[in-house]
């Protein structure tokens, strides 16, 4: 006979992103999404068109253009 072993596996407890738990997305003010669109494509064509790099085009390009947003309001 043969003695059965019992395994407990812990669930590990699902961490949510604050984003996530929001109501409602984000909304940007009109133009900004183009504005931010454009700049993100154009750093992805300095990089040479390499994927795998989206997001962090995307958020250099938020940043790029906030910037550019003060800068015009000082």
């Amino acid at each position: 006979m043969t003695s059965a072993t019992k395994l407990t596996v812990k669930k590990k407890s699902s961490m949510r992103s604050p984003l996530a738990a929001s109501p409602q997305p984000l909304e940007l003010p009109d133009g900004m999404w183009e504005r931010i669109s454009k700049k993100a494509l154009e750093l992805w064509q300095d990089r040479g068109y390499r994927d795998g790099h989206d997001l962090d085009d995307w958020l250099d390009a938020e940043a790029i253009v906030m910037e550019e947003i003060h800068e015009a309001r000082e």
